[in-house]
């Protein structure tokens, strides 16, 4: 607890920003909570809550000043989402603790944090920047200062939105159009690729004492785009390549300037050694800071955050126990949900925490271009990582999400290449390689066959793991008359490779006339 009534402004009512308005109140602040959406998760759970869209600064200041009249205000603060630009400029203004508003811009803005790193020496990728000009689309031309493969994304923005990879000078116009749509400047950043795995680090920042709350791995899928299917906390990586990535992201924080409040990062292991891919004025979203740090360590980056944006030293930021905590998200191909099944039995997985849903009976899903467009989270934790892992996964392989028939979007889907060298975006379910394609093409019986090869679809599910999910699904049982007729011929075969047990499912129930 705070000793005094303080009064605390935070920026977002989403699922995001909730460990932030519990636990300001468990400290016995006065929460006031603003968000664009009066719907928002969180805003029954404010003391206020106001209307108010988080890219409006002059609103929010507005709001800041009546506060501040009306009883105090104490401090600003946001987690988990981009608008630490926001924060600072109302901080800045009112002279609440925080950083200058052009250090928020610093670390929010891909082109302007670049341009730190490179003037700090940093190891940063190179880049280059696209401007749409007024009424008009970007019109990549020339050549890059740098070779392909290059990494597209907007200047601000987060999320993965309008962000993925570029093999050739073909594909550039394309992705660079497709960013722009996502950012707030229409600016697109081109930077180099950096090869490696990818971590997570938060920190509170507190008169310039960086005080590290966990480094986490990052379990990224899909090319061309950047798909996290989840992180583990802590890393598992050898001690001094730990140290390497925290000592660098130390100096990213203090070359953008950060010296109070919190600080995230995204550090890549490449061949070159360390490489800071983003470092943001924030606490991490994710489901990291608020959730996975806490479960695996103690450590409590809310309340330090909560206590440097009132101007007060961080408390509860001690590792109090060593275990691993997991996330792992389940995503769905393209259509209409019809049902989901299996969430009582994910959530009474031992070890999971948390269930998180985003995917809806009557609404529509679609295979994920960025990390805001999956279907749903599990989060884990157990005293070592094998546990934590396995329940993590074994409870999002649980969860069943049964699509509508008929479909357009599916069908689409399920139309797409199943087979070796599908390199196109969205992947086949199973992925086969030239040897189990023509394994495949040689078999007697190609269905029997496939039951056998040694490949998983995106969750982890063996080819007779998908099967016995589309058959719970359907209720359509084996060796009757109606699974001969349902699953005869190619068509279920190519449906269950390339849908996974979404696409079986949705061949029998289209079969069957729909539902």
């Amino acid at each position: 607890m705070i000793e005094g009534k303080k009064r605390v402004l935070i920026l977002g009512a989403g699922i995001m920003q909730g460990p932030a308005i519990r636990r300001a109140r468990k400290m016995g602040l006065e929460t006031v909570v603003i968000d664009a959406d009066p719907q928002a998760p969180l805003a029954a759970e404010a003391d206020r809550f106001e209307p108010i869209d988080l890219k409006d600064i002059h609103r929010i200041e507005e709001l800041a000043w009546r506060l501040k009249t009306e009883g105090g205000l104490d401090g600003i603060i946001t987690a988990g989402t981009d608008f630490s630009a926001s924060v600072a400029w109302v901080a800045e203004r009112l002279g609440l603790p925080g950083i200058p508003y052009q250090t928020a811009l610093d670390a929010s803005d891909k082109e302007r944090m670049r341009r730190r790193f490179k003037e700090a020496g940093l190891p940063s990728p190179a880049f280059t920047i696209f401007t749409a000009p007024p009424g008009g689309g970007s019109s990549p031309a020339g050549a890059l200062p740098f070779p392909y493969p290059v990494v597209v994304k907007p200047v601000d923005n987060m999320g993965a939105r309008g962000c993925r990879r570029v093999d050739n000078p073909a594909e550039l116009e394309e992705a660079v159009g497709a960013a722009l749509v996502f950012s707030r400047s229409r600016r697109v950043i081109v930077e180099e690729y950096m090869e490696g795995p990818e971590f997570s680090v938060d920190a509170v920042v507190y008169q310039g004492k960086i005080t590290i709350c966990g480094l986490a791995d990052r379990h990224i899928f899909f090319p061309p785009y950047f798909i996290e299917m989840g992180h583990t906390m802590p890393t598992n990586i050898p001690q001094k390549d730990q140290d390497a990535l925290i000592g660098l992201f130390i100096r990213g924080v203090r070359a953008l300037g950060i010296d109070n409040g919190a600080a995230k990062g995204d550090i890549k292991l490449s061949p070159r050694g360390p490489m800071i891919g983003e470092i943001a004025a924030r606490l991490s979203g994710g489901y990291m800071s608020g959730w996975t740090y806490p479960y695996a360590s103690g450590v409590d980056p809310a309340g330090g955050a909560l206590r440097a944006a009132l101007g007060l030293p961080p408390e509860g930021l001690e590792i109090t126990r060593t275990w691993t905590s997991a996330e792992r998200a389940f995503i769905s191909i393209p259509g209409a949900v019809r049902s989901i099944e299996g969430l009582e039995r994910a959530r009474n997985t031992p070890g999971v925490k948390d269930l998180f849903l985003r995917a809806a009976p009557g609404g529509r899903v679609s295979f994920p271009e960025n990390n805001v467009s999956k279907a749903g989270n599990i989060i884990s934790a157990a005293p070592d990582r094998e546990s934590a892992v396995r329940a993590a996964e074994d409870a999002a392989r649980a969860v069943l999400i049964r699509l509508a028939a008929p479909d357009r979007e599916t069908e689409a889907f399920l139309a797409g290449p199943p087979g070796p060298g599908a390199s196109a975006f969205p992947p086949p379910a199973y992925a086969l390689d030239a040897g189990l394609a023509a394994r495949l093409e040689r078999a007697a019986d190609p269905f029997a066959a496939f039951m056998d090869f040694p490949c998983r679809d995106y969750l982890g599910r063996t080819p007779g793991e998908g099967l016995e999910a589309a058959l719970k699904l359907t209720g359509l049982i084996p060796g009757t008359g109606e699974f001969r007729d349902l699953t005869a011929g190619p068509g279920f075969l190519r449906a269950l490779i390339r849908g996974g047990y979404q696409g079986a499912a949705y061949h029998i129930d289209r079969a069957r006339g729909g539902g």
